[in-house]
């Protein structure tokens, strides 16, 4: 597999071979740092300190080309979280939490 990367016109961001958005320098996903900023309502400054690799521009230029992209990615956010959801569907309940439930209901 090849690690070509094709430049955009976000000075941080960089699209590897499957035209996914990725912050320049890393492996990190513009994608998951939007997640994580999503899921815990990080600031950019938190971000930072949370992801101390990433400087605050390529965050700064990573939420940027989140919110110029905003509705191709959030689509994307629904489709792995309906794939994550569907994944665990079809896993059904661990032996483990069975057992854990089993027990707490003797209790």
């Amino acid at each position: 597999m090849t690690s070509e990367k094709t430049l955009t016109h976000y000075k941080h961001i960089q699209l590897d071979i499957n035209d996914t958005p990725i912050i320049e320098g890393t492996t990190m996903k513009v994608i998951e740092l939007v997640l994580a900023q999503i899921a815990h309502g990080w600031s950019p400054e938190e971000l930072h300190f949370q992801h101390p690799y990433l400087t605050l521009s390529q965050i700064h230029s990573a939420l940027a080309y989140y919110w110029d992209h905003k509705e191709a990615l959030d689509a994307e956010i629904e489709r792995r979280l309906m794939w994550a959801e569907q994944a665990r569907q079809e896993a059904g309940p661990s032996p483990l939490a069975e057992r854990l439930h089993a027990r707490k209901t003797q209790l």
